[in-house]
């Protein structure tokens, strides 16, 4: 097939290429993207396409509330955005997945320039007075916590803020499309965030455009992912009012990080791990089940006291023997032992009271296939993971997969540890993905 993207008002075709590479969007050998004029590239003139991970809690869910060590990891479920100078002195933001797609003439945002004090290189949160303003000029009703209310005024607070640094409101064209599910706690609103800050620091000259040549993909350097994570972290305290900082500083720096009692320390050397992640699709609240916990910990402390004190064992366990298989320790034992601590972890997350007859069911299916599960987030539904060893056999994978499917679950084959926030070139895209984001449609409209 030949593909073509809408750039400004021309539309670019590419060649197909090779049978084995029908799965990836076309080569392209520009720095960021395409060409938009003949003029020599400027941060005004690219089209640029960004992804950051999802994340997923390892090991010291709940625990990580009273003080103990919580281990989380970034997921190779991503999500993608595109942006693009427009023409038309318009603001448009599409969000296939929650089938919202809205403009602004940048003449009517221009209250952003004096309703938001901000400078670029020093972050501070939206007041809630300016948050109030920003959703009466979207026209959003009052009591708002629906995905697209919160997502049009995340966006309106970073796209003022860091476009205040240049005293002007730039025309710009967003896709942003996700494979991660909503609300499902694997971070998906901190991966918008952090594609957004990127996207938006970049485009503004804020931050510099880290040069392909040639590559898949390509990174800012550590103060500039500093300052990425910094704006992302101000989106989702509009998404979340007092997040931890957690999800979007893995979105941000990608592996595995330790929290602990506020402070998030990057962990170096973590291999990749291959995990199932299932979405029992069961609703609950994080906040109902948080408060559970501190109720049984408040009349049971001499028993919840120790049961919290051996996940905080179990994270530090975990971090060690991570760090074993990295340093080339014997992979199998180290794995048995993974998954020993996986297990204990799911029985003291029942002990909580966090559990859920869906991860019950969960965990029996994979266990009917040798393989260890738990639940990640909050529990009480939600997600669980299931870590694979290297030499697990496709076949076991696939029966699991079916069997889980079978419950009406969703479940993906992925990889945990893997980098942050990306630059990345066209080929480095799924086809679908790639026709998602320059053409605004989806992988079912379109195949």
């Amino acid at each position: 097939w030949a593909a073509s993207c809408r750039v400004g008002r021309q539309w670019r075709d590419w060649r197909p290429w090779d049978e084995g590479q029908r799965r990836r969007a076309p080569q392209d050998s520009s720095a960021c993207e395409w060409r938009l004029t003949n003029k020599p590239l400027t941060m005004t003139n690219k089209t640029l396409i960004i992804s950051a991970p999802g994340k997923v809690i390892l090991h010291g869910e709940h625990a990580v509330v009273h003080g103990k060590v919580a281990l989380a990891v970034s997921l190779n479920l991503k999500t993608y955005l595109r942006i693009q100078p427009g023409s038309d002195e318009q603001v448009r933001l599409y969000l296939p997945n929650i089938d919202t797609h809205l403009s602004w003439k940048t003449t009517n945002l221009q209250f952003l320039l004096t309703a938001i004090d901000a400078d670029v290189q020093n972050p501070k949160a939206a007041s809630k007075e300016l948050v109030e303003q920003l959703r009466q000029y979207a026209g959003i009703s009052e009591g708002y916590a629906d995905a697209m209310s919160l997502s049009i005024l995340c966006f309106l607070y970073l796209y003022g803020a860091i476009s205040s640094s240049n005293s002007q409101l730039p025309s710009v064209d967003i896709v942003v499309w996700s494979e991660l599910p909503i609300g499902a706690g694997l971070g998906s609103s901190a991966a918008y965030c952090v594609c957004l800050a990127a996207a938006l620091l970049t485009a503004s000259g804020a931050i510099t455009c880290p040069a392909l040549q040639g590559k898949d993909i390509a990174r800012w350097n550590d103060d500039e992912l500093e300052l990425i994570n910094k704006w992302a972290f101000q989106g989702e305290k509009v998404i979340h009012g007092n997040p931890s900082g957690v999800d979007n500083a893995v979105g941000t720096w990608g592996g595995m990080l330790r929290y602990h009692a506020g402070k998030i320390d990057p962990l170096p050397r973590i291999p990749n791990l291959r995990i199932l992640l299932t979405n029992t699709k069961v609703l609950r609240s994080t906040k109902i089940l948080v408060a559970g916990v501190k109720d049984k910990l408040n009349k049971l402390p001499s028993i919840m006291k120790p049961v919290l004190d051996s996940i905080d064992a179990i994270s530090c366990e975990c971090e060690r023997i991570l760090n074993a298989i990295a340093s080339g320790g014997d992979v199998n034992e180290q794995y048995t032992i993974l998954e020993e601590l996986i297990d204990i972890n799911q029985h003291h997350l029942n002990v909580i009271g966090v559990g859920h007859s869906s991860l019950d069911r969960l965990c029996q299916v994979t266990a009917a296939y040798g393989l260890h599960s738990k639940l990640t987030g909050a529990g009480g539904g939600g997600c669980g993971l299931t870590l694979l060893r290297p030499d697990t056999s496709p076949s076991v994978v696939d029966a699991s997969k079916r069997a889980l499917k079978d419950l009406g679950y969703d479940c993906w084959e992925t990889n945990i540890g893997g980098s942050g926030v990306s630059l990345r070139s066209p080929s480095s895209l799924q086809k679908d993905i790639f026709h998602i984001l320059c053409d605004g449609k989806t992988a079912d409209e379109e195949f």
